[in-house]
């Protein structure tokens, strides 16, 4: 074998045997996880799923509900999309928010989950015990978020059709500066709609392995939180886009933006102070003082 044969084949060697060793680690842990719970399919794609996606979900949104509460640590304020809403943010309305949550997440959300379980491949909802390998993590990864940008751009668009609007997505727009928790604040149709089946129908698709399935979750729920948060934080997703979506209603309906620029229907944030301070903030500079209004 020749010299350059060998340094290349190095790292690739090193990588499989870094990879092997990770794999095993986390099939470890796989199994003593499912020691404790026990790996009925059934209950752990229906029960675990729900009280999973709940804690992603709360455990999030509740850090930056306390700060949209109390107003504090202060300097967070720096990093707020539309300074000076929700200071503090109104009571009645954060209660109305958490009811309709708490309604959605288990009259929609748990029906949906059992759904799911029984639409998927039965030798896919079985196979619990085995983890998948990293490459099929990856592109059963890339498929789901690409099935969700379609399904909810289009999805999202027709909420706002102006004949049905008034009825369904109304309620969601009731925020024009919206808060973490508000991300599942919708009409129970468009909760399922436009919020749960974009990220359910990528599962079904791949037939993906239940922890792939709440990896998947805790990607687009955390990224939801994230980009209703009305906080541009460092090192988390940009939210200006949606933010921008929920000011001027007509722009900015997709997650990752690529059908929003198909369609040109983001031309008016592209011309906005906002379009300038979408990205990830890697330094602690806020966007604002980087790119002020004047």
């Amino acid at each position: 074998m020749s010299l350059t044969v060998e340094l290349f084949d190095l790292p690739a060697h090193q990588f499989r045997v870094f990879w092997g060793a990770s794999g095993s680690m986390w099939q470890s842990l796989w199994d003593r996880f499912l020691d404790i719970t026990g790996d009925n399919p059934l209950a752990l794609w229906t029960i675990g799923s729900y009280v999973y996606t709940s804690l992603i979900y709360w455990s999030i949104g509740l850090v930056y509900t306390l700060f949209d509460v109390t107003g504090r640590p202060g300097f967070l304020r720096r990093y707020k999309v539309q300074p000076g809403t929700n200071e503090p943010v109104d009571p009645a309305r954060l209660r109305a928010v958490i009811r309709q949550v708490l309604f959605n997440q288990f009259c929609t959300g748990m029906p949906l989950l059992f759904l799911m379980y029984y639409l998927l491949p039965v030798q896919t909802r079985d196979a619990v015990r085995e983890l998948p390998t990293f490459v099929t993590v990856v592109w059963q990864l890339a498929v789901c978020i690409l099935i969700e940008e379609v399904m909810f751009y289009y999805s999202h668009r027709l909420l706002h059709d102006g004949r049905i609007y008034r009825y369904i997505h109304k309620r969601h727009h009731e925020w024009t500066a919206p808060i973490a928790i508000t991300a599942m604040y919708a009409h129970p149709i468009e909760n399922v709609l436009s919020n749960l089946l974009p990220i359910a129908v990528g599962v079904w698709t791949t037939g993906c392995h239940i922890s792939v399935a709440w990896l998947w979750f805790t990607i687009a729920i955390s990224n939801t939180l994230h980009v209703h948060s009305g906080y541009h934080l460092p090192f988390l997703p940009s939210p200006e886009q949606h933010d921008f979506h929920h000011l001027k209603f007509n722009q900015c309906y997709g997650v990752l933006g690529v059908l929003d620029w198909f369609h040109g229907t983001n031309e008016m944030f592209l011309r906005s102070k906002q379009s300038k301070r979408d990205y990830i903030l890697t330094s602690l500079e806020p966007v604002r003082d980087t790119h002020p209004d004047q």
